[in-house]
């Protein structure tokens, strides 16, 4: 009889001890994996009270992810990534690009006064505009216009240098690109309404086609539909939203094409980052 209870208490005791130890083990392993997220919860306090932006977040990539990319790129085009790391130092010393974006940004009434700008992964667009030499560049989906302006001042570059192109933006609101001004107006233009239905009218070949409008995957892939017979032969497709849908890779195989993808990190920003899909010729 004692014998039994002695056993009955000795079990208690070790179940006792085993949700203790459970616990602790818990409140242990759930502190290591927020270890890996302290630093995004406190850059994400400080965003939530800041005078900010609320979407389009601008942030820095990480020397790193910088590195990664100029790899990428190099891989798809040929060029040196000491080449292609020149034409991320032009564009983030364009102090009359910077300026004009820091203050027109400030200027828009939605956005936040606290705004610190930085390009993110669009040194990736101005790299491959600068290399590409395009006579045409079509991007989808406008907004304010950063995008615009940083490709229109590669095309500026590569005029002074004797290549020739231009830019088109599409957009179907109609206060989109309020950025675009002169001198990035002087080789670029928006047009208005479904872009979809201003693709179709497009007769020149596309040489860079960048994907940024509406981001459900049916509209996506149906812009690629679209633009498939007005691609150029070197032509290379970016598809802004090729972190969320697969859309740009299954067209790449529909087409015979290469697909990679490069992964924005952003540095010091809570955001986890887009990502840039690329697409071109085998």
């Amino acid at each position: 009889m004692l014998n039994n209870k002695f056993r009955k208490l000795i079990k208690k005791f070790l179940l006792k001890k085993n949700i203790i130890s459970k616990f602790f083990l818990f409140i242990f392993k759930r502190n290591f994996a927020q270890s890996y997220f302290r630093d995004k919860n406190s850059m994400i306090n400080s965003w939530a009270w800041g005078d900010n932006e609320l979407s389009n977040f601008y942030y820095d990539l990480t020397e790193m992810n910088k590195e990664y990319l100029a790899d990428l790129i190099s891989l798809v085009t040929g060029k040196s990534t000491d080449e292609i790391y020149g034409y991320f130092s032009e564009l983030l010393n364009d102090e009359e690009l910077y300026n004009h974006l820091c203050k027109s940004l400030k200027n828009i009434s939605e956005y936040g006064k606290e705004i610190k700008f930085a390009y993110g992964r669009r040194i990736g667009w101005y790299a491959f505009v600068r290399i590409l030499k395009p006579k045409l560049v079509i991007e989808t989906g406008v907004d304010h216009g950063v995008g615009a302006c940083v490709l229109t001042s590669a095309l500026l570059r590569n005029k002074q240098e004797g290549f020739k192109g231009s830019y088109l933006g599409t957009d179907n609101n109609i206060n989109a690109g309020k950025l675009l001004k002169e001198p990035y107006s002087s080789i670029g233009e928006i047009i208005y309404g479904d872009s979809i239905n201003s693709l179709m009218k497009i007769k020149d070949p596309i040489d860079i086609f960048i994907n940024d409008s509406d981001h459900s995957s049916e509209y996506e892939f149906q812009e690629y539909l679209t633009i498939e017979e007005r691609i150029s032969p070197n032509s290379v497709i970016l598809g802004d939203n090729s972190h969320v849908t697969s859309c740009l890779s299954k067209f790449s195989k529909r087409t015979n094409r290469n697909f990679l993808f490069f992964k924005e990190i952003p540095k010091n920003h809570w955001y986890p980052g887009g990502g840039i899909g690329i697409s071109f010729k085998k």
